[in-house]
């Protein structure tokens, strides 16, 4: 289905926006399958006023989804697991890495495909690659931020430390099948910057980098960028390199971003060209 154009949208009711803050802006279309998709992946990244809005938005669009026949298995997971991670920080774990910030980001390749393929299975295969990723993290000293769909998100006071648990991940996945008979791939993204931080997440220009550059790479692959390597090319890991992808000019934003490929003995190492539209 098209895209409506602006003026359309701006034409659009109160009631085909899942959100309408305080100022009057409308957030997260749910007027069409498209958007109701696009809103469910962005439900995390809108600074809702108050846990009530919240709820409210989320039970609109979980109705929107029923109308269009979406199933948001990964949604709801995601849901599950961001309040868990909350609830732990709340009750007293240690505050997320401030200052200067090393953000590892993963994301499933061909996801569309697998939730078509395993239906409400998709949600176990989910909790079977987060006790992965969350293992990796844990034991190279990272922390987790959150869980959602089928993205994770986790940061690092030590550069090195982000890397090292992105080649374990990677290697545990290689040629691995979670629930018995799928084999998963997943993209691995990597920024160090200055973050704003939050209670429980992180905003800002920098987390945004690091989510283009997970988006830009491809399933087994592991990009990171310029100023993740320079913080790491001190205390660079036995067995690993880093290769140059170019800089490149990752979309929204408004400067180039030099790229590497981080190359680790048993990984894959050739990969298609990046996917920078």
């Amino acid at each position: 289905m098209a895209r409506i154009g602006a003026t359309e949208r701006a034409g659009l009711p109160d009631r085909a926006f899942a959100y309408v803050d305080s100022r009057g802006r409308r957030r997260l279309p749910i007027h069409d399958p498209a958007h109701v998709r696009n809103a469910l992946s962005r439900f995390d990244q809108v600074a809702f006023e108050d846990e009530a809005a919240r709820a409210r938005a989320r039970t609109r669009l979980l109705q929107a989804a029923k109308k269009y026949k979406i199933v948001p298995v990964g949604f709801i997971a995601g849901q599950l697991q961001s309040e868990r991670a909350l609830g732990g920080r709340r009750a007293g774990e240690a505050a997320l890495p401030s200052g200067f910030v090393t953000m590892l980001m993963t994301d499933i390749e061909g996801s569309t495909a697998l939730v078509r393929r395993l239906g409400e299975r998709y949600g176990d295969l989910l909790d079977e690659l987060c006790t992965i990723q969350r293992r990796a993290v844990a034991e190279a000293g990272g922390q987790e931020v959150e869980a959602r769909a089928d993205e994770f998100f986790a940061a690092f006071e030590a550069p090195r430390s982000a890397v090292d648990a992105a080649v374990a991940i990677q290697r545990e996945l290689l040629g691995r099948a979670l629930l018995d008979d799928v084999e998963v791939r997943v993209r691995i993204g990597i920024h160090s910057g200055y973050p704003t931080s939050r209670a429980s997440n992180y905003i800002g220009v920098d987390v945004h980098t690091a989510s283009r550059i997970c988006g830009a790479g491809h399933g087994g692959q592991i990009v990171v960028s310029g100023n993740t390597r320079e913080a790491v090319m001190a205390s660079v890991p036995d067995g690993v390199g880093f290769r140059s992808l170019g800089a490149h000019r990752p979309r929204g934003l408004r400067d180039d971003v030099a790229l590497f490929q981080v190359a680790a003995k048993d990984l894959p190492s050739r990969f298609p060209p990046l996917r920078m539209s």
